[in-house]
């Protein structure tokens, strides 16, 4: 960090929550310094998570990929977690890292870059500035809950600043189905002749016990009206229970709908996972619970029997292939119990080999630890969602 990006980041200290000066990062460290919050915790799933992905600067690091990334999801997610743990130096320090690395010390005028890592020239950096949707949400709900949990308001005007630029730079209206959250601001709509567009979405995205807790935090923004349309989006794009990791949305003189996305096609894997977790940790008396169970409710009869949730699955055929890994039974786990199905022992079981197991080759990715965390971490009752997406935390 440039002497410069320091005095940057001191002068936006109201919007970071007065959380001090990261220190030097290092791009090849690997091992962290746990807090006293995070050893006296008895949640070893996230006691692994900082050993073994988490800087201690505050950068989280997925190892699997060959620029050794960080991304805005990887520390959205990481806030939470620290959170739900009660562990506020972790949480300042993701936060902070965040601040200086992806937003260039500041939030009130931009959002965080996506991508940080090792870029082709060697250097080290943003490697794509777009922004991420779901995780400038997850940023923002986990600021907003902790100013409630830690009596911090700073905490809440830097989730205010980031919504205010979600709302403006992120969200869209479909014609003909309303409002939707792009994945970003650049690169999501295509325009052709005659007024014809394309607006591909990620119905992974959009989390319904997230978006009550914005709508409660921010009742002028689009929050609300999210929530439902999201049960509406996985609605109109699954089929037989599965739900495509991206799809797209047409408007034209001619026709406007629903389609199969350009780029990826009709495939359910690594995105699409997420949004049967999300369904699950739904609260039961939210409006749209029913709608979401009821469109995915066929994919926890295809589970039945199986050792493991395939790695990938198509919308069109219902056509099912590969191994999908650990952190895919885990993250299935809420969906399974929600609709009680018989499949939810053996994935239970698979699930718990992500605690403890061994790092490095063929042990848990980034990936599979952040899914097992959110999914064992809810069936093990350490936090719930409220009516109105407030967290509800087991504390010890």
């Amino acid at each position: 960090m440039t002497d410069q990006t320091r005095r940057r980041y001191l002068t936006c200290a109201g919007a970071i929550a007065s959380i001090g000066v990261a220190a030097p990062w290092s791009p090849v460290t690997r091992a962290l310094s746990p807090t006293s919050a995070a050893r006296a915790a008895p949640w070893p799933l996230y006691q692994q998570f900082l050993d073994r992905f988490m800087q201690g600067d505050g950068r989280v690091i997925d190892f699997s990929t060959r620029t050794r990334q960080s991304t805005s999801e990887g520390q959205s997610y990481g806030m939470v977690f620290a959170l739900i743990a009660d562990d506020r130096d972790t949480f300042d320090r993701l936060w902070q890292w965040s601040v200086v690395n992806l937003g260039d010390g500041r939030v009130d005028d931009k959002l965080p870059a996506w991508q940080w890592g090792r870029r082709n020239d060697g250097t080290w950096g943003v490697m794509d500035r777009n922004s991420a949707a779901d995780a400038d949400l997850w940023f923002a709900f986990a600021l907003a809950e902790a100013a409630r949990w830690w009596n911090a308001p700073a905490y809440a005007s830097a989730a205010r600043a980031l919504l205010r630029l979600v709302a403006a730079r992120e969200v869209v209206t479909l014609p003909g189905f309303g409002p939707m959250l792009l994945p970003g601001p650049q690169g999501f709509v295509e325009h052709g002749s005659g007024g014809f567009r394309i607006w591909r979405v990620n119905p992974s995205y959009l989390p319904v016990p997230l978006l009550r807790r914005l709508a409660a935090f921010d009742p002028s923004g689009p929050w609300g009206t999210l929530a439902g349309q999201a049960a509406k989006l996985i609605s109109a794009v699954s089929r037989a229970g599965i739900v495509p990791d991206w799809s797209a949305y047409s408007a034209g003189a001619r026709a406007r709908g629903f389609l199969r996305d350009p780029v990826k096609g009709d495939v359910s894997s690594y995105d699409a996972v997420r949004v049967y977790l999300w369904a699950g940790m739904t609260p039961k008396k939210d409006a749209t619970r029913h709608g979401l169970i009821q469109a995915l409710l066929p994919n926890a009869a295809r589970l039945e029997g199986r050792p493991a949730p395939p790695e990938k699955m198509y919308v069109e055929t219902a056509r099912v292939e590969g191994v999908g890994p650990p952190g895919f039974s885990a993250a299935l786990l809420p969906f399974l119990k929600a609709v009680s199905s018989p499949a939810l022992t053996t994935q239970w079981a698979r699930a718990q080999e992500i605690v403890g197991a061994p790092s490095g080759a063929g042990g848990p990715t980034y990936y599979d630890t952040v899914l097992g965390l959110f999914g064992l971490g809810f069936v093990e009752g350490r936090y719930r969602f409220s009516a109105s997406g407030h967290l509800d935390m087991r504390r010890h």
